[in-house]
């Protein structure tokens, strides 16, 4: 099983940034390098939902804006590791949506339930496949550190 390591800051972070933006679903970048098991995540950009038609359960980064957070990414030697987003009064688990909108192969992806405003449980997903034909979520484990 592949292990997401995040700081616990950065954790915090993500969790109080889907309490605010609800009842509107949150998101963001998880930046780090790869580790041995998987990710290892040092900090997260907050993003914009540019989505408009529908933000309360859907979200998308604008291109513009991520490749800006990778620019900066990559000045402190780091990459992209996933994207983190909220599902206000729905679980933390993915969904076909999610998938089908989910294109970084390799990368984590982190979604945390806020229930009536307050934050619940957070899951990871490790985006697999060769392709957009075969790509699947994989549950990923997170452990934090300081």
């Amino acid at each position: 099983m592949s292990v997401l390591r995040i700081k616990k800051s950065a954790f915090h972070e993500l969790r109080s940034h889907s309490e605010e933006a609800y009842p509107n679903e949150g998101c963001g970048v998880l930046v780090g390098s790869a580790g041995i098991e998987g990710w290892i995540v040092a900090y997260v950009v907050r993003a914009a939902n540019s989505r408009t038609d529908s933000p309360h359960n859907r979200y998308a980064i604008a291109p513009v804006e991520l490749v800006k957070i990778l620019r900066d990414a990559r000045k402190d030697g780091l990459e992209i590791a996933g994207f983190y987003h909220s599902h206000p009064d729905h679980p933390a688990i993915w969904s076909q949506v999610d998938l089908a909108e989910a294109h970084w192969m390799g990368c984590s992806y982190l979604i945390t339930e806020v229930t009536e405003g307050r934050v619940a449980e957070t899951n990871s997903f490790l985006l697999f496949g060769a392709g957009e034909e075969d790509k699947e979520f994989v549950s990923e484990r997170i452990e934090l550190f300081d």
